[in-house]
């Protein structure tokens, strides 16, 4: 769970490298091989969105004026 804005820093740098690992084991095994490594790296990529989102979601919730 990401709770400080370091936190979130290190997240967002870790998306990007997993998406161009990603991309880079797409390229360089066509479909069918690497699969469960491909389906792995998605599991994280997608875990690591989630996490961004309720820390922005959180984020915007404090810093919004009350009405």
């Amino acid at each position: 769970m990401i709770t400080t804005t370091a936190e979130y820093e290190r997240a967002e740098i870790e998306l990007i490298d997993l998406q161009n690992r990603l991309a880079e084991l797409q390229k360089d095994h066509p479909i069918g091989e690497k699969g469960f490594t491909k389906a792995g790296i998605r599991k994280l990529i997608a875990r690591l969105n989630e996490e961004l989102a309720i820390y922005e979601g959180s984020e915007e919730a404090r810093s919004s004026p009350s009405n």
